[in-house]
């Protein structure tokens, strides 16, 4: 029976296919953009006194539908910058999640915050493309990737200029994140088969991932408490979205998790 993960890897998978544009054009492109605001190294920064957070513009998921399908990009961007979010997060894949490339370019332009985007990377030209529309960093999910494939676009990531967070959900990913060079690795407490959110894993992974990574666990954040468990795990920072976009005041959510 296909997963939620299967058919969207299909999805991108199938696209990818049909995507013809030179990729060494892209690649002189995305390498002569402006520096990078540096995802990396604004988390390594913050995380030094408290949790940092990255904060998700998401409008729908593909287990629970609509979380906040007209939310203004650019208005909650403002919004978690003033609340202190550390960076930010944005959808861009449009068919399962309602996000765009238009969703990050606003975000982007209305704050001064890192920005990552969050989509499923299946491609070196996907890898491009993050750098193109004004992305700061690009999601590599190890699941969705061979190990070969996580090795290549996380060069790639490195040669145009751009952070790659490397999401795993166990030892045996971590292995491969570590082999790839991954200077950012996310723990992804949400099970990409079933959907389902597991905070044990993030805690068990805390414990294993080398203090020189920036750390951070992702998805199923729900408040002060998960915040604090998770920064007593080892984690530098946490990206929340369904909290915060979902929240009648995303503002105080926000700041309820930095002061956790």
């Amino acid at each position: 029976m296909p997963t939620y993960l299967d058919s969207i890897l299909q999805h991108h998978r199938n696209r990818a296919a049909l995507d013809t544009r030179p990729l060494d054009v892209l690649v002189a492109q995305a390498s002569a953009m402006e520096p990078v605001r540096g995802f990396a190294e604004r988390i390594r920064h913050e995380s030094l006194d408290r949790l940092a957070v990255i904060a998700e513009i998401k409008r729908r998921s593909p287990s629970k539908g609509d979380l906040n399908a007209q939310l203004d990009p650019g208005v909650m961007a403002r919004t978690y910058e003033s609340a202190g979010a550390t960076c930010m997060s944005v959808l861009t894949d449009e068919p399962h999640f309602g996000g765009s490339a238009a969703d990050l370019r606003a975000a982007r332009s209305a704050v001064n915050l890192p920005v990552i985007r969050k989509d499923f990377t299946v491609s070196e030209r996907d890898v491009c493309d993050a750098r193109l529309m004004g992305a700061d960093a690009v999601l590599l999910i190890a699941a969705a990737l061979s190990v070969e494939e996580l090795n290549r676009f996380h060069e790639l990531a490195v040669r145009i200029g751009i952070d790659a967070l490397v999401e795993i959900h166990d030892e045996r990913e971590l292995e491969h994140a570590l082999e790839a060079g991954a200077a950012l690795v996310g723990v992804n407490q949400r099970d990409l088969v079933t959907f389902q959110v597991d905070h044990e894993r993030a805690v068990r992974m805390g414990g294993v991932i080398p203090s020189s990574v920036v750390r951070i666990a992702e998805s199923g954040v729900r408040g002060p408490e998960d915040a604090r468990s998770l920064r007593e795990a080892g984690y530098d920072a946490v990206l929340v979205g369904e909290t915060l976009v979902t929240s009648p005041d995303p503002a105080r959510s926000l700041r309820e998790l930095r002061v956790a």
